[in-house]
């Protein structure tokens, strides 16, 4: 992508300045994040990194207006955001699903609150069900279902809605390692569709290799309280070679960011 056509590209969400502390601000007892600037434009994969408890959950939480700064302002479409934004949708890491309902109607809780009527809810989540890979298991509970596929169920659940951004939290540190390649992929070949949501992903991962492999721009966050240290852009073309020395060089550049 040339400079010019990045320079195009829609802001869709911003941070100005926010800040995220539990307690009196006064005494500043667990300040988590501290002065985040962030933008999200259209077409891009962001991922978030950083040692733990630095904020990187929380800064997902906030940018959908799940919980609010102490200070600063969150901006959807240039609009101060108040409350939850229903143009994002969110991946778990524990899957998150109701163990008494199936597939489907799991899926369709991604449609709650949303204009329309039972048939339709239905045919939309039968239709991201295909998408995702998991025609044939409609009727079947969690507990018959492996992780990958649980994790399947989670991702069809935020995708049913057709969301503008998708925020995915640690998606697949609950898998087996072959699982969560198998994954990974499936996950990037739905990006690659112009066709399909969303206009934009953003991650949160412990795993530095998963977010160079996956990323277009990598944010790295320091320890608590969490500022921004760099912002690393990924140019490497895709598809890439996960074992490529470019990669490798990038991941190591990146870990050594991390203290």
């Amino acid at each position: 992508m040339g400079l010019t056509e990045q320079t195009n590209l829609q802001k869709l969400v911003e941070l100005r300045n926010v800040t995220k502390a539990y307690g009196q601000m006064a005494a500043r007892p667990h300040v988590v994040l501290e002065h985040i600037n962030l933008s999200i434009t259209q077409h891009e994969f962001v991922s978030i990194v950083g040692p733990s408890g630095c904020g990187k959950s929380t800064l997902l939480r906030i940018m959908m207006g799940l919980s609010k700064p102490e200070d600063g302002e969150v901006y959807y479409h240039d609009r101060k955001l108040d409350g939850v934004c229903e143009a994002m949708s969110m991946v778990f890491q524990t899957f998150a699903l109701f163990p008494w309902l199936n597939v489907v109607e799991n899926v369709e809780l991604g449609l709650e609150g949303k204009p329309f009527g039972k048939e339709e809810k239905r045919r939309r989540s039968l239709e991201v069900i295909k998408v995702i890979g998991l025609e044939g298991y409609e009727e079947a509970y969690p507990r018959e279902l492996s992780g990958g596929m649980k994790q399947r169920v989670g991702l069809a659940r935020a995708m049913v809605s057709e969301p503008e951004i998708l925020l995915m939290d640690e998606p697949f540190s609950a898998l087996d390692p072959l699982t969560s390649t198998h994954l990974r992929e499936e996950v990037l070949h739905l990006w690659a569709d112009p066709t399909l949501p969303p206009e934009a992903v953003v991650m949160v991962t412990h795993n530095v290799e998963e977010a160079v492999y996956m990323s277009d721009r990598i944010v790295v966050l320091t320890s608590r309280p969490g500022t921004i240290a760099k912002e690393v852009m990924v140019n490497i073309p895709r598809p890439r070679d996960p074992r490529s020395a470019e990669l490798y060089r990038l991941v190591d550049e990146i870990t050594g960011m991390i203290v």
